[in-house]
C-alpha cells in the first residue's frame, strides 16, 4: 500500500503510474536522468524494483543519496558503455528525451543494456504547443516549463515523431499511453495528449 507521499508524487506525476503499470514485481530498472530518485523510490513501493539511477547532477545525486536511491554519476550523452549486454529488463528516460544531445545512439543503448526501454516525453504537438507557435511564441507551460533562452531541451518531438524514429531505427513500438494530466488521452492523441509514454524493444 501506498504512503501519502508516493500518493502525492503520482498526482503530481501521472507519467509514473503508467510507468509502473508495465513493470512486474522484483523487475531490475535503470533510470536514465534519474534526477532525484523520485520514479525508482515510487517503483521501489508499488513494484519492488532493484533500481539504479544514472545523474549528472552533484545535487540530484545528493537527493538521490537521502531518498535511498543507489545512483551512478554520469553523462548521458557519453553513452552507457559501462554497463553490460542485457543487463537490466527495463531501462527507462523519464520526461528527459528531449534534453538528449546524441538521442538515437542513446536509445539503442537503452535496448542493448535492456530487455525493453520505456520513454516519456512532453509532446510538442498538443495543441496549446501549437497554439502558443501560431501565436509566435515558443511554448512554455507545465509540461515545457522553460523560456527558450534557458531551457535544457534540444529535441522536441510530437508522437508521430516519435512513431517514425522508431520505425528508422528498428525498434518495435510495444505499448503506448498518451494522457493530459491525469487524463488518459485515446481521441486524437497526436493533438490532445500533452504527455506521452512509450515502452518499446529492438525489432527483430
Amino acid at each position: 500500500m501506498m504512503d501519502q507521499d508516493h500518493i502525492s508524487l503520482a498526482a503530481a506525476r501521472p507519467d509514473f503510474a503508467a510507468i509502473a503499470s508495465w513493470i512486474p514485481q522484483g523487475a531490475s530498472v535503470l533510470d536514465l536522468g534519474c534526477g532525484d530518485g523520485s520514479l525508482l523510490r515510487y517503483l521501489k513501493v508499488a513494484r519492488n524494483i532493484r533500481g539504479y539511477g544514472v545523474e549528472i547532477s552533484g545535487h540530484n545525486i545528493e537527493a538521490c543519496i537521502r531518498n535511498g536511491v543507489n545512483v551512478i554519476q554520469g553523462d548521458l550523452d557519453s553513452g552507457l558503455s559501462g554497463f553490460e549486454n542485457n543487463a537490466f529488463d527495463f531501462v527507462i528516460l523519464s520526461q528527459t528525451l528531449q534534453a538528449t544531445r546524441h538521442t538515437a545512439p542513446l536509445m539503442q543503448e537503452m535496448l542493448r543494456v535492456g530487455r525493453e526501454g520505456i520513454v516519456s516525453f512532453p509532446n510538442f504537438g498538443y495543441w496549446k504547443n501549437r497554439v502558443n507557435i501560431l501565436r509566435g511564441n515558443m511554448p512554455v507551460s507545465k509540461d515545457l516549463p522553460y523560456q527558450w533562452y534557458d531551457t535544457p531541451n534540444v529535441h522536441l518531438c510530437t508522437l508521430l515523431d516519435f512513431e517514425t524514429f522508431c520505425d528508422k531505427f528498428n525498434m518495435q513500438i510495444l505499448d503506448r499511453q498518451v494522457m493530459t494530466g491525469k487524463n488518459s488521452i485515446s481521441l486524437l492523441p497526436n493533438l490532445l495528449g500533452s504527455t506521452a509514454v512509450y515502452r518499446f524493444k529492438r525489432a527483430s
